[in-house]
């Protein structure tokens, strides 16, 4: 159990140890739960931290189950598999990804205030989040970043099933998990402290740690 997101950090910084000091090691973080745990990350390795969004392109009547993503960049991946099942037609995947892009951009206008987005290739990346449950959008996260050039991608998260893990290993280059525990219902019940962030605190978050590197 942990006490809040920042606490969470730290207990995973530690075992991100190898990654402190190196020139390569950039932190992502997706929003919003995964900006604070990424603060105390990239403190404690002395990297940069910017943020890496994913939005989830969903099924039509079914938006919970994804056939695709876009994320940061401008990057898209599609499920085939996915949308030979669901039928999903090239008229819907043009129209959702371009809703998708927009409200992208709008949200990576607004998290970075002006500041241009970290360069990510042939870098080390460090992609964190809060927790994960089935991990589906961390790993639409992994794929997406792949596609711009990484030289290694190393999913890092406080709590998650060892399941999802497993899985993750199978797309990312390493994974890094704090805990993980046999019984697991969703990421929430791991911390005492596990309220919403609102958009104005990961500016602040965002915009506190780039003027600690400066």
């Amino acid at each position: 159990m942990f006490r809040d997101r920042y606490e969470a950090g730290r207990v995973l910084a530690k075992k991100l140890a190898p990654y402190a000091g190196r020139q390569d090691v950039l932190v992502l973080a997706l929003p919003r739960g995964g900006v604070p745990v990424a603060v105390e990350v990239a403190r404690a390795l002395g990297a940069p931290l910017d943020v890496f969004l994913v939005r989830k392109l969903g099924v039509p009547g079914f938006e919970e189950r994804a056939f695709g993503a876009v994320a940061s960049g401008g990057v898209r991946v599609l499920d085939s598999e996915i949308m030979r099942r669901a039928r999903i037609s090239e008229a819907t995947v043009i129209t959702a990804t371009q809703r998708e892009l927009d409200e992208l951009a709008r949200r990576e206008e607004f998290y970075r205030n002006g500041r241009p987005p970290l360069m990510v290739q042939g870098r080390t990346v460090v992609l964190v989040d809060d927790g994960l449950a089935t991990g589906a959008s961390m790993r639409a996260a992994v794929q997406a970043l792949r596609m711009m050039g990484p030289a290694a991608i190393v999913v890092a998260v406080p709590v998650a099933p060892e399941e999802s893990c497993k899985e993750l290993c199978y797309v990312a280059d390493e994974v890094v998990c704090a805990a993980m525990p046999g019984s697991f219902r969703n990421v929430g019940e791991w911390y005492d402290d596990f309220s919403q962030l609102r958009d104005d605190e990961v500016v602040r978050l965002l915009a506190d740690s780039a003027g600690g590197r400066a």
